[in-house]
């Protein structure tokens, strides 16, 4: 049997320890494309307190976003880490309160400047993924459940804490990169449908000049025809999950379905809705229960069979349209992945504008996590969520040393990853950007 240490002596001495040793990582690639740089010449901040930049300032709110920091309270943690901010440039860490003042002054003064930057960076990566020549706009909602007086915050659809005020923001990801392509954050008693042709007006002024495609895809909050007619507008294509009326109810009933396996039909059909200016075309996809329960409106039971209609102005087969609008659905695991590992349901003020500036910076921060995936990382990780990137490679304990004057991160030799750590250094030190702003 091990001998047990009874008498072990516990000092709190050490000034070059740290368990967030992987951040050396997410800074080279910030360094490479001279993030800091860029944010203090987009950002001109009136403040007399110059003992922070706004560029620190923004990093200190954005780097516990990372690394699973849900409070701006608990960031007094980073502190008095020093290897922490040796690591990252920032000499002296704010305290909570600081943050929490300064994401209210970016919220009056500089939200409009920093959104423009990242409109900037996002078409500059977009460009680094061989430009392509068409995208993918996928929209969805969530609902932020809120316990205090939040401004803003209202009570409406809220399929979990019914009765709760929520705030509602809406956005739109591009479906192949996964890049957050636009937020607005809304009301919880505002319906999405009433918002998202000027929401989708602002995704089609981002567009680069070399995207020369556009596909929508939605679920049933957005069946509407002022969106359809919007989006055909622009010549582009969209799948949207339709809204089963009664009088599609009739046609459902009557359409003749041709079987594509034991336990899927398809139909399709053309239909005007009231108040639409022309017919469009509707695929059915029709299986037999039992299906999985679902709270959306795209989901409807008869007989024995579930249905789930489709709107749409593409030429695809049935089966190849279905599957094409299903895989959409990868965007409620990033919208959870915002919500629990980007802490995006940690409302952190009772302001309205300051808890939109918040909601900004966090959508940044996914952004420029999803950028070092796709451009750093071995290949097989770059569908990993935040949460795994955190466990493998940013907390990793690490101690400063200056052996014969060489500044030097030490890790622990079990480290399990560290060639997967060093190929994504080195692809990193690889990178070629070119001027960015």
């Amino acid at each position: 049997m091990p001998k047990i240490h009874k008498n072990l002596q516990i000092l709190f001495t050490s000034k070059s320890l740290s368990h967030f040793g992987g951040l050396y990582l997410l800074q080279q690639f910030f360094q490479k494309f001279k993030l800091r740089s860029l944010i203090s010449r987009a950002m001109q901040p009136r403040q007399r307190n110059t003992r922070y930049t706004i560029s620190d300032s923004l990093l200190s709110l954005l780097y516990p976003l990372v690394l699973g920091f849900n409070r701006i309270e608990t960031t007094f943690l980073l502190k008095r880490n020093n290897v922490f901010h040796y690591i990252t440039g920032l000499s002296v860490y704010p305290n909570p309160t600081t943050i929490r003042r300064f994401v209210r002054r970016f919220a009056e003064e500089n939200l409009n400047s920093f959104m423009k930057l990242h409109d900037q960076l996002r078409t500059y990566f977009l460009q680094l993924s061989s430009a392509p020549s068409s995208v993918i706009f996928d929209l969805d909602t969530t609902v932020l459940t809120v316990f205090g007086h939040q401004e803003g915050a209202k009570v409406g659809f809220n399929p979990k804490k019914r009765g709760r005020p929520s705030y509602q923001p809406l956005l739109c990801f591009e479906g192949k990169t996964k890049d957050c392509w636009e937020g607005e954050f809304l009301s919880g008693n505002i319906h999405p449908a009433s918002v998202a042709v000027s929401f989708l007006e602002r995704c089609f002024q981002k567009l680069p000049s070399f995207v020369r495609e556009i596909r929508v895809r939605g679920d049933a909050a957005f069946y509407d025809h002022e969106i359809i007619e919007f989006i055909g507008s622009k010549r582009s294509h969209f799948t949207l999950a339709a809204r089963i009326t009664k009088p599609m109810q009739n046609i459902l009933r009557g359409l003749k379905y041709r079987a594509i396996s034991p336990r899927l039909s398809v139909a399709e059909f053309e239909y005007q809705p009231w108040r639409w200016k022309q017919s469009q075309r509707f695929v059915v996809i029709r299986r037999p229960l039992p299906e999985e329960p679902s709270w959306q409106l795209s989901l409807f039971k008869m007989g024995d069979y579930t249905y789930r209609v489709i709107v749409t102005n593409l030429s695809l087969e049935p089966l190849n349209l279905w599957r094409f609008y299903n895989l959409r659905s990868t965007i409620e695991l990033i919208i959870r992945q915002l919500i629990e590992a980007y802490a995006l349901s940690k409302i952190p003020t009772r302001e309205f504008i300051t808890n939109i500036g918040y909601f900004q910076v966090v959508l940044f921060s996914y952004n420029l996590l999803n950028w070092f995936k796709r451009l750093c990382l071995p290949s097989e990780w770059q569908n990993l969520t935040l949460q795994t990137i955190r466990n493998r490679l940013l907390l990793i304990p690490a101690e400063f040393v200056r052996p014969e004057g060489t500044a030097t991160l030490k890790m622990p030799n079990s480290f399990p990853y560290q060639k997967e750590f060093l190929q994504t250094l080195k692809n990193i030190e690889r990178l070629k950007l070119n001027k960015i702003v």
